[in-house]
C-alpha cells in the first residue's frame, strides 16, 4: 500500500469507529461527550475508544495504541476530568464538555495528526 492508501484506510477505520460509538446512545458513555468530541475536527481524526464511561483517543488504529492524548471522563460530582494515561497527568477538571474538549485539543502531542495505520511503536 502507498502512504496515500494507508491514510485513506486509516481514515475509514477511524470513521467507522466513530459511527459505531455515536450509535450507542447513552448505553456505555454520555452521548454528549461523544458528540462534543466528534464536533472537534482534530479529535474526529483520532481513533476513539470507550471504556468504563471514559472516552479515549489514539493516534494509531492498531494495538498497542497511543496513550498520550487526554482521556475524557465525567466526574461523579459534576463536570469532567482530563487525564493523560502516558504520564498520569491530570490536565484539568473543566465544568463543561466543551471546555473539556478544548483542553484535550490544547494538549495534543506535537505533530499530532490523523490516526495512522500502525501501532504506537510506529510513531
Amino acid at each position: 500500500m502507498t502512504t496515500t492508501e494507508d491514510s485513506v484506510q486509516s481514515a475509514k477505520v477511524v470513521a467507522a469507529a466513530w459511527t459505531g460509538l455515536l450509535k450507542l446512545g447513552d448505553s456505555l458513555i454520555d452521548s454528549a461527550m461523544l458528540r462534543a468530541a466528534y464536533a472537534e475536527p482534530r479529535l474526529r481524526e483520532l481513533f476513539p475508544k470507550v471504556s468504563h464511561g471514559a472516552l479515549y483517543f489514539s493516534r494509531c488504529i492498531q494495538y498497542p495504541r497511543t496513550k498520550d492524548v487526554g482521556t475524557l471522563l465525567r466526574r461523579a460530582g459534576g463536570g469532567f476530568m482530563i487525564h493523560r494515561q502516558s504520564d498520569g497527568t491530570i490536565l484539568g477538571e473543566p465544568e463543561t464538555v466543551e471546555e473539556a474538549v478544548t483542553l484535550i485539543v490544547a494538549n495534543l502531542p506535537d505533530g499530532c495528526g490523523p490516526a495512522i495505520d500502525g501501532t504506537a511503536d510506529d510513531l
